[in-house]
């Protein structure tokens, strides 16, 4: 049996690739300013990233790496809850850890502005490429999880 310490370790390893690979894929794309087309890498970064996170980590962790896939495994009890919140946090401290190192990495262009939308920002309202509004933010959030789950 895995200690959780370790299955812990590996969850925010993991997820950290996850984060860097693929926001890396963005923020680290000179070549032009992602507006909502050619997402194609983006994706095929994010899909790659996970498949060697799964295949390294897999075995260990479970290859979580997403609040969302925890959360769903332990309302469907194949994962116990009392390693809910420590797989979370984890998880959290995984992406944080990764996202200040690619805004390091970044920073390191002449010119470069974080709170341009260059820096892959996205979301809804000023942070969307056509102004969605937060209510679709969270609808489309809410029933892709679930189906991703």
């Amino acid at each position: 049996m895995v200690t959780l310490g370790k299955r812990l370790w590996v969850e925010g390893v993991g997820t950290a690739w996850l984060v860097f690979a693929g926001c890396g894929s963005t923020v680290l794309d000179t070549s032009m300013i992602l507006q909502g087309h050619a997402g194609l890498d983006v994706s095929l970064a994010f899909g790659l990233a996970f498949a060697t996170a799964g295949y390294a980590f897999g075995g260990i962790s479970g290859a979580h790496f997403n609040p969302a896939v925890t959360v769903g495994f332990t309302v469907a009890q194949r994962f116990p809850v009392r390693d809910l919140l420590p797989y979370i946090a984890a998880q959290i401290a995984g992406a944080i850890s990764a996202a200040a190192f690619l805004a390091y990495v970044a920073s390191g262009r002449p010119g470069f502005d974080p709170g341009a939308s260059e820096f892959a920002a996205n979301g809804f309202g000023a942070h969307s490429p056509a102004d969605y509004q937060l209510h679709s933010a969270l609808a489309i959030e809410f029933v892709l999880s679930f189906a991703f789950v």
